[in-house]
Formats: structure tokens, sequence, C-alpha cells
């Protein structure tokens, strides 16, 4: 149970640090910045007890990898989704509002945006978190933080910039972007990190 509640507490702080920097439109480079470093702290802080996922798309790459049991997946899932609609509800509380839903104006697009930088964010997950290559090192969590805030400063304009089914789901909830849209996050993002997956057996034989 104790990493289902890690999964809760850290996911929950990432989507609520997406809704009180994205909701108020904070100026510059603000936004990309704190979510990176909200990912960063939360995946070093959950990391120990429960694999730092805190997103369904990470959790399903490191299923297909081999190293999250089956039995742990839809918990996950639920625990992930679940505090993310708790976070959005808060952060519209503590904003005074919710916000102005982005317009993503080629679904194309913003499937491939999502697709793409999902499929990085797990492959970084993979080789920096679960590799024996890079066991017991010291930085996999800005790794994934980094790899987050680049994303969406690459592609944040196009897609807003998600990369986690959880983040999509609560962003929805805030009306960040349009209920209707979200199945481009989710789609492209689990098939991201399933090809991410993939990838990382090809990249790394023999790392069971």
């Amino acid at each position: 149970m104790n990493k289902y509640i890690a999964e809760f507490i850290g996911t929950f702080f990432l989507v609520l640090i997406v809704g009180c920097t994205v909701i108020p439109a904070a100026a510059g480079v603000i936004a990309p910045l704190a979510i990176g470093a909200a990912l960063m702290v939360m995946v070093f802080a959950t990391g120990h007890v429960s694999g730092g996922h805190l997103n369904p798309a990470v959790t399903l790459a490191v299923f297909l990898r081999g190293t999250c049991p089956a039995r742990d997946v839809i918990p996950y899932w639920v625990a992930q989704i679940v505090a993310g609609v708790v976070a959005a509800f808060v952060a519209v509380y503590l904003c005074g509002r919710s916000g102005t839903p982005m317009e993503i104006k080629s679904v194309p697009m913003a499937l491939v945006a999502e697709f793409l930088f999902t499929f990085a964010l797990a492959f970084v997950v993979l080789n920096v978190a679960t590799a024996k290559g890079t066991a017991n090192n010291s930085f996999y969590g800005l790794a994934i933080g980094m790899t987050v805030m680049t994303g969406a400063f690459a592609v944040g304009g196009i897609s807003g910039g998600a990369f986690n089914p959880a983040v999509a789901v609560g962003i929805g909830v805030m009306k960040l972007v349009d209920l209707s849209q979200i199945w481009i996050h989710i789609v492209a993002d689990l098939a991201g990190a399933a090809i991410a997956a993939f990838t990382f057996r090809i990249v790394n034989p023999g790392d069971e």
C-alpha cells in the first residue's frame, strides 16, 4: 500500500505545480522550469518507495521492460489518475479559477509531439532508473525532470506538453485543454512509452 500512496503523493504535487503555474499564466520560462523541478524532486522523494513513476505511461514502460509486476500496474494507474484529478481541483481552488483551454491546431502534430517526448521520457527513465549499467546512480531524478522540462519548452505550444496521461486528465479538469482532446495525450503517451520499452530492450540486450 505504501508504494501506491507514494505514487499518489508524487503525482499530486506534480499536477498541482502544473496547475498553479499554468492557470495564472506564469510569465516567461517559469512553468516548464517549475514542472521539471517538481518532477525531479518527487522522483527523488518517491523513487526508493514506488520507483517514482508518477505517470501511467512510465508505469507501462517499466512493466513492458520487465521491472514492474503486473499486479502493480492497475493500482499505480488508479493512484496516479486519482491524484491528477484531486490536484486539479486543488489548483483551481488555490488559483480562484480554472484555466483557458489551449487550441490544439493540428491533431497529427500534437500526436507526434506527445509520442516523441513521452518516448524520450520513458527511454530516459528506463536507462537511468532501471538499467544495470546505471544502478545506484545519484542523477536519475535530474535526468527525468530535465527531459520533461525540455519537452515542455520544445512542444508545449503544440500539444500542451503533458507526456503523462495523469497530467492530461488533470489539465483537462483544469480546462487547460479541452476534455474532448485528452485522448490525444493518452493514446500518444501510452504508445510512446510502449515503443520506448521495446527500444530499451534492443539497446540493452541481456539487461533483464
